[in-house]
């Protein structure tokens, strides 16, 4: 009895084994087929031959990960090598304007895999004693990124420093400019309450903005409070167009990047030639927050700063209405230089 047990277990197993064996053959067959198959229509042809070096964007956004340990410095220079990461100059800069949005847009444009940002304001043309430290002081402040992205920094006081546009025609007179503005009275007022609230982070006494923004000898705009002259972007563009013609632009409207995102960042895409890659998907809004936060992938979300989207403070509205009457004619010929319009009051 014993023995025909045995002998009918060892016929069992036999069996088993035997299912297993020519399953394995099976798929060691299966793959070798596949790996000799050419697809009908191979996806990259449709886009023409791709040069050796370059990096499929599919690829790009599973190396996110990658480039942020280089970022933080662990990186070896054989790693760097090895991934053919370099630091490039920027073949984009956002330029301003200062409360205009110019972080939101970095961290938006930071969504599509052909992008790399530098994560701080390099300061680099606006300052003299940065600027003196050469070109390649510059660029070492970049981050790592792969040939065929495209390298974005932001510095707002670039747009209202009188120096910067040579400086930056003498690195790269091609390059790509985006402004992003905002209605430009409550720019004034938002750039306001960013300075009120770090004094009182001090402890330290400030004006209301009535007082600053109005003269009280004239009781006319008071032109001479930067905040005021910052939101006559018509005269500060006046002098980027003796270095660059206005093609070299494009006008972010800040406004609608808070309320609808998407569409601005699609013409972004446009300007800098980049593939479409940028979807709803990327952005969801937060009811907490009031605000649209990004969606890299399945795992990693980010929301912008909590100091972004301050509550600004009530402000007289007779001054609201002068300061919009003064704007109004610099932002008509805003209009028509940059070919975009507005519907600021």
């Amino acid at each position: 009895m014993l023995f025909k047990q045995q002998a009918l277990l060892r016929q069992k197993l036999f069996v088993l084994g035997s299912l297993a064996i020519g399953s394995l053959l099976y798929l060691v067959a299966r793959v070798g087929s596949l790996d000799r198959l050419q697809p009908l229509c191979p996806i990259d042809s449709r886009f023409g031959p791709r040069s050796q070096d370059e990096i499929p964007l599919r690829a790009l956004q599973f190396k996110r990960g990658l480039l942020h340990e280089f970022r933080k410095g662990n990186a070896t220079k054989e790693q760097i090598r090895l991934h053919n990461l370099v630091q490039q100059l920027p073949k984009a800069i956002i330029i301003g304007v200062r409360k205009g949005g110019t972080r939101a847009l970095l961290e938006m444009l930071n969504l599509h895999p052909a992008v790399v940002k530098a994560s701080q304001e390099i300061h680099f043309f606006d300052n003299d004693e940065n600027y003196a430290k050469g070109i390649e002081w510059y660029r070492k402040k970049m981050p790592f990124s792969y040939p065929h992205q495209i390298t974005i920094e932001k510095s707002p006081a670039y747009f209202i420093t009188e120096e910067v546009p040579e400086r930056i025609y003498k690195m790269n007179s091609s390059i790509k400019l985006l402004i992003i503005v905002r209605e430009p009275t409550t720019r004034a007022i938002s750039d306001y309450t960013q300075v009120l609230e770090g004094k009182e982070r001090k402890n330290k006494t400030y004006y209301k903005f009535e007082k600053l923004a109005i003269d009280p000898n004239t009781c006319e705009v008071n032109t001479k409070y930067k905040a005021v002259r910052t939101s006559i972007y018509t005269k500060h563009l006046e002098r980027w167009l003796k270095y660059f013609p206005i093609e070299q632009f494009h006008i972010v409207d800040g406004d609608r990047l808070i309320t609808e995102p998407l569409p601005e960042l699609q013409l972004v895409e446009k300007f800098l030639n980049l593939p479409p890659r940028i979807s709803q998907y990327n952005l969801y809004f937060n009811a907490t927050r009031g605000f649209y936060c990004l969606r890299f992938n399945i795992v990693f979300n980010k929301c912008l700063a909590g100091s972004k989207g301050r509550i600004h403070p009530e402000v007289d509205t007779s001054v609201i209405t002068k300061l919009r009457k003064f704007f109004h004619p610099f932002n008509q010929k805003f209009y028509q230089i940059t070919g975009r319009t507005f519907n600021w009051p």
